[in-house]
């Protein structure tokens, strides 16, 4: 069931439909990716490369990669580790993680559990004084170490992957690097709140905050924890804080509805959302927690239609896997011929989803 309202909103909702069925929350949204790596002024053109991972077209660039190593074209070490980042974030993103692991290992040295893997004389500047006159230091993208820590759970090693989160946030934060220590701390937060674990996600937002005091994006993910914790008043307090902080009037709204879907006040929440809505139409978290809340509510067919209208109007903000699922799980709810109906939405995002979208959210 949705990570807010808990199992027992709706007993006439199946267990495996409610299992299914998600809100949107600042924490169990996905961790941002790996940023795309950042070439040098002398790398070979990777504009191209950078304007179709911006589409999605993760195919095409596997296609540009194997052309450039097969005819030779790049001709140093970062161009060389700069192509091979586009290549295995892209294998990833197809959910090709076997090949994207082979892939990063021929890059790796071997090294004991605590040691850096990237840390070999070949992925130094100073190496190549005659390419790299003046220049010192590695130049492996940071994106192919935030990937190497991402690969494991993706094959079953959850355990692997934590382990290297944690080494690369020391990394980070010996290099002093703020904006990388935010991200890295955000998966791990991520990665922990999505089995649960809340005691950690605390001391770890904890962490963060002291990074940003006053950042309400952070204040509001606290929130949202203390109330998966039971902690309803510690969550108004922390909502609070945000509103008095936040210029964001619908991270204010969208807070709000949290308390009101905890206590089970749908219709309020509803009203909470929708005035989200009217202010951005593109708000597709306040979107997708509307049609949950109709649902909650026994307005099936009105949540439907949110979710619909949304696909129709935003397709480029709410085509993603969550309102998907969503909207398919009610269709299997309110028709009996659900199958047709979400085969005819599985032919229209086949031809507008990018590479990426995974389609079995259809549940065909």
């Amino acid at each position: 069931m949705d990570p807010v309202t808990g199992p027992d909103v709706d007993e006439t909702l199946s267990t495996d439909l409610q299992r299914t069925l998600s809100l949107s929350d600042p924490l169990t949204t996905p961790p941002p990716s790996p940023s795309l790596p950042s070439p040098l002024d002398d790398c070979l053109d990777v504009d191209p490369l950078q304007e179709l991972a911006v589409r999605g077209s993760w195919r095409s660039i596997l296609d540009k990669v194997s052309r450039a190593r097969k005819l030779s074209l790049l001709k140093t070490p970062h161009e060389h580790l700069v192509y091979l980042s586009f290549n295995v974030l892209s294998l990833l993103k197809l959910r090709r993680f076997s090949d994207a692991a082979s892939d990063l290992s021929s890059l790796l040295s071997p090294s004991s559990p605590d040691a850096d893997p990237f840390d070999d004389p070949r992925y130094r500047y100073e190496t190549y004084p005659d390419v790299y006159p003046g220049r010192s230091g590695s130049m492996v993208p940071f994106a192919l170490r935030w990937i190497h820590a991402l690969l494991p759970q993706h094959l079953g090693r959850r355990s692997e992957t934590l382990d290297r989160l944690y080494l690369l946030l020391d990394l980070v934060r010996r290099k002093a690097w703020k904006s990388r220590e935010v991200s890295v701390l955000s998966s791990i937060v991520a990665n922990h709140f999505a089995h649960r674990e809340f005691d950690v996600c605390v001391a770890l937002i904890g962490d963060l905050l002291r990074l940003r005091p006053s950042d309400p994006v952070l204040l509001s993910r606290l929130g949202y924890v203390q109330t998966q914790m039971g902690d309803l008043e510690g969550a108004r307090d922390t909502f609070a804080r945000v509103e008095a902080l936040s210029a964001d009037v619908n991270l204010v709204s969208r807070n709000r509805a949290v308390i009101r879907v905890v206590e089970k006040e749908f219709t309020e929440a509803v009203r909470e959302y929708e005035v989200c809505v009217e202010r951005d139409p593109s708000d597709v978290v306040a979107i997708n927690n509307k049609a949950l809340c109709l649902m909650y509510s026994r307005d099936l067919s009105g949540a439907i239609k949110v979710l619909e209208g949304a696909l129709e109007r935003v397709p480029t903000e709410a085509l993603n896997e969550t309102v998907v699922v969503n909207l398919c799980s009610m269709y299997e709810l309110a028709h009996v011929n659900h199958s047709d109906i979400k085969k005819s939405l599985g032919n229209w995002i086949a031809k507008v989803a990018p590479d990426d979208f995974d389609s079995s959210c259809t549940r065909l």
